[in-house]
């Protein structure tokens, strides 16, 4: 599926951009870790949608690792 002449892939790779960039412009951490949460899930999902998981796991696993690590202080960790 195309939009514009570009794949449905591509633009969950540029959302994902969007809200990692997006996280970035956060004053407040808990919202930039829920934000940058966001964009990590979509990167993830991007990186499933790539023509074969191969290319894509380096992407995969390093969001994962990020959002894991952006869950913990978020939402796990005892001030």
């Amino acid at each position: 599926m195309e939009l514009f002449g570009i794949t449905l892939t591509e633009y969950i790779g540029y959302f994902a951009s969007f809200f990692v960039l997006l996280s970035f412009t956060m004053k407040n951490v808990k919202r930039l870790r829920i934000i940058n949460m966001i964009g990590c899930t979509l990167f993830i999902i991007y990186g499933f949608m790539l023509p074969t998981v191969r290319v894509g796991l380096p992407i995969i696993i390093a969001n994962a690792a990020i959002f894991c690590v952006n869950f913990y202080y978020a939402f796990l960790k005892k001030n």
